[in-house]
Formats: C-alpha cells, structure tokens, sequence
C-alpha cells in the first residue's frame, strides 16, 4: 500500500483516503507549508489579504472624496466671501410722485464722494430686468412691477467706510432706500461651508475608523491561522517585536497598494467632474450653476489632500495591525 504525505503535520493518507497516524516524534514532524524555504510569514496572496486590499482601495476612495469635496467647498466659500466683501449694494424702489432715475443718479452720486468708495456702478432698467430673468423666465412684461433699482458700491482697501452713517444719509435724502454690506449673507455662508467642511471631516473620520477595524479583524485572522508558525518562531528565539514588526511591514506594504489605487481613482473622478465643469461653464446654465454653487476646480491643493488621506490610511494599517499582534500575543502567553 502506497502512502502520501498529507497536507496536516501529524497525519500522512492512504491510496484509500483514510488518514493514517503519523508515529514519529513530534521533532522529526513538518510544521506545514507556511514556513517553507523563502516563504513570507504573512501571505500576501492569499484571497483574504486581496479582500481586504480591496477594502483599503475602496475606503481610500471614499475618504479622499470626502476630503477632496470638503477642499472645494472651503475654496469656494473663501472666494465667495473675498468677493462679497468688496462690494456694497444700495436698493433704490419706486416711490409714488417721484423720478426713480432721478434717485438712482442722486445715490450714485452720494456714494460715489463718500470716504472709503472706490467706484459707484448704478444698474440701468433692462439689467435690473435681465437680474430676474432666471428666476421669472424671459418674455414677460415689466413694466407694471416695482422692480428696484440697484447701485453696486466697489470699495477701496484699507478700513471700510462708516455704512451707518451713509445709511442715514440715503435715507434722509432718498426715503425708501436701503444700504446692504451682506454681513449677514456672508455670516449664514460662512456658517453653511463650515457645517459641510465639518460633515466631511466627520465622514473622513468614520471612514478611517472602518480602515482601522477591518485591518483588526484581518490581522486577528492572519494571526490565528499562523498559529502554528508563531509558536515556532517563539521556539526558535524570536521575540513579539519580531513578529509584530513583520505583520506590520507586510500589511504596510498592502495598505499601500489598495490606498494607492484608491486615491489614484479618486483623482481621476475628480478630474473628470472638473473637465465636465468647464464644458458646463460655457452654456447659460453652467453659468447659473457656477453662480449659485462656486467653480469645480480641482487644484493642487486637493491632490495634496487625497495624497495625505491614503498616507494616513497606510499610516493607520499599520500602527492597527502592529498593536493587534502584540495584543493577540500578549493574550496568547
């Protein structure tokens, strides 16, 4: 009868299949394929490490949107902001028994000599019209409504003008006018970006907490079904930092791969948004868009951001999988 070596360490099989007791000493026995000649400690082949190299990728994808999402709403937000805070807009409306031409060119001329105004553009009737047009369509007749007129105020640099006191000078010459510095819609936008860029962030988090679960379970894993090779290691003078050092150059090494290619395919859509962006930008509707909800450009700064998310994801691979040996052998001894 003819006997094979079987795969176990203390069991060699029969032509018949029935396994056979091995007799030898326990030092003469294999201690399985695991440790062979050149053979790593950790497999990095094994379909449970290109699962979890998966995983790495595709949590990588989404935190580096998150990130890259959060970048563009703070840019945007800054740019709005900077622009607002330029200018001043004055509101002249109709009134009954009086010129509203005649009003539009008496605050522009009050506002144009006030300290602080570097320049007074007053909006004629048909681009005060033209303003209403994306909200009420084209075609229609304005003729019968109150439109207001509207004064854009640039200012120079240095300290802002005294608006209280320009505010009660309109007044008094011109009843019904208002003088708006948008404080308070820069103060509801500010308050806006920082609860997305706060939601992003928040979300990053979560997804890097995930990372570091999954490498957890993945190297509990590992480890319990290189248990036998643990204990040999042991056997031969090797210490827990040895073995941790191992697990975390290998998972390292993985978590660069799978964050590489997530951050890798996080650009490339964001690229793909932002030369969708500009084709956008060209039509009438782009141009809306562009003005309600800022530019999609994608600049350095949020490659920057996506690079530092997947160094961060390696980073946490392995400090987790390093802190989950020494746990595991720790509890083991």
């Amino acid at each position: 009868m003819n006997f094979r070596r079987s795969r176990y360490r203390n069991t060699t099989t029969t032509d018949e299949g029935n396994p056979k007791k091995d007799k030898r000493p326990d030092w003469e026995k294999p201690i399985g394929p695991a440790l062979g000649r050149g053979a790593p400690l950790v497999p990095v082949d094994s379909a449970g490490s290109r699962a979890l190299m998966a995983v790495i990728a595709i949590m990588t994808f989404l935190a580096a949107l998150c990130a890259g999402g959060a970048q563009i709403v703070a840019s945007n937000s800054s740019e709005w902001r900077a622009a607002v805070s330029r200018e001043v807009t004055i509101q002249v409306r109709p009134a009954p028994q009086r010129d509203i031409d005649a009003d539009v060119q008496i605050a522009t001329n009050l506002a144009a000599q006030y300290p602080g105004i570097k320049k007074a553009q007053a909006f004629t009737k048909e681009e005060s019209e033209r303003l209403l047009e994306p909200w009420l369509g084209t075609g229609l007749d304005f003729n019968d409504l109150p439109i207001p007129r509207l004064i854009v105020l640039e200012l120079a640099g240095g300290a802002p003008p005294d608006f209280t006191n320009l505010r009660q000078q309109l007044q008094e010459q011109i009843p019904g006018t208002t003088l708006d510095d948008h404080a308070l819609w820069m103060s509801r936008l500010s308050t806006m970006a920082n609860t997305v860029i706060g939601v992003g962030i928040m979300l990053v988090v979560l997804v890097l907490g995930a990372v570091g679960l999954a490498v957890a379970f993945a190297t509990r894993g590992t480890m319990a079904g290189n248990r036998e090779v643990v204990e040999v290691l042991h056997l031969v003078g090797a210490n827990d930092d040895f073995i941790a050092r191992e697990f975390q150059r290998r998972f390292f090494k993985m978590s660069l791969k799978g964050s590489a290619m997530g951050a890798v395919a996080a650009i490339v859509m964001v690229l793909c948004f932002s030369l969708l962006s500009s084709i956008w930008r060209a039509s009438a509707t782009g141009e809306q868009l562009e003005a309600l909800f800022g530019s999609f450009d994608f600049g350095w700064q949020g490659i920057l951001a996506i690079i530092i998310v997947a160094l961060i994801v390696s980073g946490i691979t392995a400090v987790v999988s390093r802190a989950t040996v020494r746990h595991f052998l720790t509890a083991s001894n």
